[in-house]
């Protein structure tokens, strides 16, 4: 079963008003967020720490926003 990223979206959100804002922090392109947003690519560990560190996600908390 694939995760879903529901409350991963909503910090984007709330922080950077929209993915595609998201993703230009990042240095990503909008296909490459989709794709992750959509389960078609998996999160690294480093992205999970990066991604974690802008939208203010503490370690404890990873599961709630990527494990879910």
């Amino acid at each position: 079963m694939p995760y879903t990223y529901n409350k991963l979206r909503g910090r984007i959100i709330e922080k950077y008003d929209s993915q595609k804002e998201f993703a230009k922090v990042l240095g990503l392109s909008e296909n490459s967020m989709s794709k992750k947003m959509n389960g078609k690519t998996g999160f690294s560990q480093e992205d999970i720490i990066t991604w974690s560190k802008l939208l203010d996600i503490e370690p404890g908390d990873y599961n709630l926003y990527f494990f879910t």
